[in-house]
């Protein structure tokens, strides 16, 4: 993926969020120049890789199968220094861009559609070895629980938000016309490393071709302090 392309993705992900009136952090706003003067202070950004996130899943077609995300907020499994058992994220989808079929084995989470196009999210029931079942699947959005078949997909509205619990399958599908989508999650401290099961095997940071500066550092990017 070209850093041109990243960082227009970015540009892009800056002007939805202020169309919808959600300011971002400050450090997300932060240049390569200005992080070169950030310390130690700034160690639970760069620990928690708070900020900005760009993923093609590894298989290089990001107009088709990706997102762009900003962590606002995690803890850390790994590190007890940082207690918070609570993440948020922002996320943008393009137009007719969609998000791989996958489960989390210990994280709780609400999808919210803050503004812009529909989303919709495909639902089945995940099995501990990874098979995805027939069964129906109870979903609770706003609150409201209700059963649906096995591959159902739930639209979101700007406004709705879906509940996600342990071991249930998910995708996002964005309708090719409409623009894009903004998105919001509130969850459980988030650990892709290791609570992400994809149903096909996927990659993650996408492979970048430097053919212009970085606009702003991606999460994996930061200099030490």
């Amino acid at each position: 993926m070209k850093r041109s392309r990243i960082n227009q993705v970015i540009k892009d992900m800056e002007a939805l969020a202020r169309e919808h009136g959600f300011e971002i952090p400050p450090f997300c706003k932060w240049t390569p120049e200005e992080w070169a003067e950030k310390g130690p202070e700034c160690n639970e950004i760069r620990d928690n890789m708070l900020g900005w996130d760009i993923t093609d899943y590894g298989l290089g077609r990001f107009d088709e199968v990706g997102f762009a995300l900003i962590t606002i907020r995690n803890g850390n499994v790994k590190n007890p220094i940082y207690k918070k058992p609570y993440a948020e994220k922002l996320l943008m989808l393009y137009e007719g861009q969609t998000s791989p079929l996958h489960y989390h084995w210990s994280k709780m989470e609400d999808i919210i559609n803050r503004g812009g196009n529909d989303i919709y999210i495909t639902v089945y029931n995940g099995a501990e070895d990874g098979s995805k079942l027939d069964t129906d699947v109870e979903v609770s959005t706003d609150g409201v629980k209700r059963v649906v078949p096995a591959g159902t997909q739930i639209k979101l509205s700007p406004g709705e938000s879906i509940t996600i619990t342990p071991y249930l399958y998910h995708d996002f599908v964005v309708p090719k016309e409409g623009g894009p989508v903004l998105l919001g999650e509130v969850s459980m401290c988030n650990d892709d490393e290791h609570d992400n099961r994809f149903y096909d095997e996927m990659g993650r940071f996408p492979k970048i071709e430097e053919d212009e500066k970085p606009y702003r550092y991606l999460c994996n990017e930061y200099p030490k302090a």
